[in-house]
């Protein structure tokens, strides 16, 4: 029974962190959307951080192959960056504001300046293994989710090396030659707010997390019954990874006493993005039903829908702001070619 209790007063810590201001009303307000924002469908955005010479922008990608980045406040296109043979999947913005790197179809990772738009490194992949990116808050590290690899690539940003390879280790009686490993195809990754771990969502529907300063993994996070396709830690509190999934949940562990704590289901499809808020308070989501949902997870249900979108919703980032402060922007981007500002308050 005490150990009951303890478990039961640790998942109320742990909503507590995820919903600083949650006893406020949170609300999306549209701002303004962008029609044909590219030419295809539009599978990523993310946000620049600003810098001495620029303020924030918003960086998306596309299948038509390019790499846009946009002023949000009237999404006016600062510049086009074009390099890619196929469609890009993701995108990833330094914490300098200063680089990006663009993942795309063709198996190459384009890390290039923002100014200039010049290219910094072309990294490699075999086929099928270049899927979601991230740098770590310092900067120093762009993970890879690896795809049919069953790992996470790491590499290094001052000299753009492959230093670290965290692989997803294969049931207990697998052979090398299974292919059951195919289900640990990894499509999502993201970083612990400290940089000391590291999670990576598979095709299975399991959430694994690595040391990743001993490349060592840790755990699995269990509880999606479909493709993991987003994941994305608490800016408040480094213990809370949000997920999204085909299961159409979107779940909350507790990445380090691996235990599932909070499951928020409303969608009507497959769950392809979620974010967490600035304040920590709020998860938006983006679906295959075409719609961007903002849930409170003290209540554990959506508070908002928004219906702009004409077609499946692969990408929702919120504008990071300084101080946990409400008030910031919320970005997403559509299979139907258009680009969606919303402000969060």
């Amino acid at each position: 029974m005490i150990s009951q209790n303890l478990n039961h007063h640790h998942r109320s810590v742990l909503f507590c962190s995820v919903r600083v201001l949650s006893s406020e009303v949170m609300k999306l307000a549209w701002l303004r959307s962008l029609e044909t924002a590219h030419q295809d469908c539009v599978w990523a955005c993310t946000w620049l951080p600003p810098t001495d010479k620029s303020s924030g922008l918003l960086l998306t990608g596309s299948l038509d192959e390019t790499v846009k980045l946009w002023n949000p406040e009237d999404l006016s296109l600062v510049r086009t960056n074009t390099g890619h043979c196929l469609g890009v999947v993701s995108v990833a913005a330094h914490p300098s504001g200063r680089i990006a790197a663009s993942a795309s179809l063709d198996s190459f990772i384009r890390v290039f300046d923002v100014e200039s738009n010049n290219t910094i490194a072309t990294l490699e992949a075999p086929p099928s293994e270049v899927w979601q990116m991230q740098f770590d808050p310092r900067g120093t590290t762009l993970a890879v989710a690896g795809g049919s690899s069953a790992s996470v690539k790491l590499w290094d940003t001052a000299e753009w090396k492959l230093v670290s390879t965290l692989s997803i280790p294969r049931p207990e009686g697998a052979k090398p030659s299974d292919k059951g490993n195919s289900k640990k195809f990894v499509l999502s990754v993201a970083w612990s707010p400290s940089g000391r771990q590291l999670a990576c969502g598979s095709m299975d529907g399991s959430i694994s997390v690595f040391d990743v300063q001993r490349a060592k993994f840790l755990h699995q996070l269990e509880g999606h019954t479909m493709p993991v396709r987003s994941l994305v830690y608490s800016p408040l509190d480094p213990r809370v990874l949000v997920s999204g999934s085909d299961d159409e949940c979107i779940h909350m562990y507790d990445a380090e006493g691996k235990t599932l704590f909070s499951s928020m289901s409303g969608h009507s499809s497959w769950v392809l993005s979620v974010d967490v808020s600035p304040d920590g308070a709020a998860i938006a989501s983006g679906s295959s039903d075409r719609t961007v949902r903002l849930w409170d997870p003290k209540m554990r249900a959506a508070v908002q829908t928004m219906t702009n979108h004409t077609d499946q919703v692969w990408g929702v980032k919120f504008e990071a702001v300084g101080g946990g402060a409400r008030g910031s922007l919320l970005a997403s981007v559509s299979d139907d070619k258009s680009i969606s500002l919303y402000n969060y308050s």
